[in-house]
């Protein structure tokens, strides 16, 4: 009877242990969004991964710390006449970060408040998130000059 109850703590434990590594197991992204610079940088495990040029808002897009709430492979604004959004990160009510066709205007400010990214770069984002996970990515969205606390 001793035996089984140290073999059934320690079954427990190893489940413990397992389901830790698990919850641990994906990578913590931080996506920066510098909208003075019309720039982001992508942070995998504090490893530097990417750097992009953006398109912020003409009007501001609202600065702080956020965590994506949903990823739209497909989106279309029902705000903006069907206009596509393809792979969007939800993280502020309607805010997204998410592809874009005018790509020529990347580098300087052109939305409606999103931050716009060339497709193929809003594809490796969004398969990254996908892949480690809204919980592990963190969203900053900063001027040069105003550092956000990181969250």
């Amino acid at each position: 009877m001793r035996q089984s109850g140290i073999a059934a703590l320690f079954a427990a434990a190893m489940l413990a242990v397992s389901l830790l590594a698990c919850g641990s197991a994906g990578a913590e992204i931080v996506v920066t969004v510098d909208k003075a610079k019309q720039r982001m940088s992508v942070v995998v495990d504090g490893e530097h991964r990417y750097t992009w040029p953006v398109s912020t808002g003409l009007g501001g897009t609202p600065s702080g710390s956020y965590r994506p709430q949903i990823l739209s492979r497909n989106h279309r604004s029902t705000i903006f006449g069907n206009a596509p959004m393809p792979f969007a990160i939800f993280y502020s009510g309607h805010y997204a970060i998410h592809g874009t066709t005018a790509v020529a205007q990347l580098g300087r400010r052109a939305s409606k408040g999103c931050v716009r990214l060339h497709p193929s770069n809003a594809a490796t984002l969004f398969a990254l998130v996908q892949k480690h996970g809204m919980a592990s990515t963190r969203i900053l969205i900063q001027d040069s000059a105003t550092r956000v606390a990181q969250r």
